[in-house]
């Protein structure tokens, strides 16, 4: 089960009275961080290590306490803020990616509490882009993006979505799907948001938006499947330079990787093990006798047979690693004694609020 960890401070006896209800009403899962002394300091233990932090007071003590800590949306918890008496609890901070607008409406349901959250999609009954990535594991890629994308939906312009993977739950009536692009020129869609692996080409969308100039938002699902071999004492640098070229010219950007996987045989590879450090994706390795399981058209290197046992190891050990329903979309790239495949897993996104 994982933690989720729950900063709560309280000023007076009333408050504190209000957080020990609340904290004996949270799920089982959630550890209280409480305030005891110098609220600064527990403040940047918090902003380290907690998901959201509650204030139970003046507005002002939690703008000036957390100010110093500030960053970004993408990575500042959930700030909150309550009344003494419960009456009002306030999204203050990171109300999308941070969850603060999810811990406001859980808040508010434990205590009666009356929610208030100032998001314009919200309040406008729009779909929030961050949260939709957010829900579905999906990595931004621009926020300066996002914000322009967010902003055309609370006003009410047509976005149209392109989705490499499958799709599940009523579409939001802001979205129009679009089966291909093919015929977008033909629609009144004026944004674009592109949910694939794959990086969208731009400046070439966008000549086919209503008006020219829409905006085009790249969601990028974490589907994407390292197959790799090598020989033995390959440098990091070497591993990565062969590595970054197939990603290039695949078009598929480093954070829609997930995982990588090859042959026992380099479990203990120290390049690969970096490589896998550096980009923050799991490492798997496989039998010869597993690999040779793998389902597929392959291409076969007598060499490889002879020294593994198996007569591919990139595609199979990517294949398998991808799991039930993959395929590969980069067949074996061969280059300075490593080998390089690409799979894609089976995806979905669910519309479901």
């Amino acid at each position: 089960m994982q933690v989720r960890k729950i900063g709560i401070a309280a000023f007076t006896d009333k408050g504190r009275a209000l957080a020990e209800q609340i904290s004996l009403r949270l799920s089982e899962d959630t550890e209280i961080l409480w305030y005891q002394e110098h609220l600064k300091s527990w403040c940047a233990d918090c902003f380290a290590q907690a998901s959201g932090i509650l204030f139970i007071g003046a507005c002002g003590i939690a703008v000036r306490t957390i100010a110093p800590f500030l960053k970004s949306k993408t990575t500042d918890p959930a700030v909150l803020v309550m009344d003494e008496k419960g009456q009002f609890v306030i999204s203050l901070l990171s109300g999308h990616l941070g969850g603060a607008n999810e811990l406001t409406a859980e808040i508010a349901e434990l205590t009666g509490a009356v929610p208030v959250i100032t998001t314009a999609s919200d309040v406008n009954g729009k779909t929030a882009v961050d949260v939709l990535a957010k829900k579905n594991g999906l990595k931004i890629g621009s926020m300066s993006d996002a914000k322009k994308m967010a902003a055309a939906i609370v006003r009410g312009e047509q976005v149209g979505i392109w989705c490499s993977g499958q799709t599940e739950g009523k579409l939001p009536e802001e979205f129009v799907l679009l089966e291909s692009l093919e015929n977008i020129s033909h629609t009144a869609v004026e944004h674009l948001l592109w949910i694939s692996e794959q990086l969208p080409q731009k400046a070439e969308l966008q000549t086919h938006l209503s008006g020219r100039a829409g905006i085009v938002l790249h969601l990028i699902p974490r589907n994407v499947v390292l197959g790799i071999g090598c020989r033995r004492n390959k440098t990091e640098e070497e591993i990565i330079h062969e590595v970054s070229r197939v990603l290039e010219e695949e078009s598929i950007p480093e954070e829609a990787l997930v995982g990588a996987a090859s042959i026992d045989l380099k479990k203990e590879e120290q390049g690969i093990l970096a490589l896998c450090k550096r980009y923050g994706i799991s490492f798997t390795t496989y039998t010869a006798n597993e690999l040779a399981q793998a389902e597929g058209e392959f291409e076969p290197s007598e060499f490889v047979k002879r020294t593994t046992g198996v007569d591919n190891v990139c595609e199979r050990a990517a294949l398998l690693a991808a799991g039930k329903n993959a395929r590969l979309i980069r067949k074996k790239y061969a280059a300075n004694g490593i080998t390089v495949a690409l799979a894609v897993r089976e995806w979905k996104i669910s519309f479901e609020k």
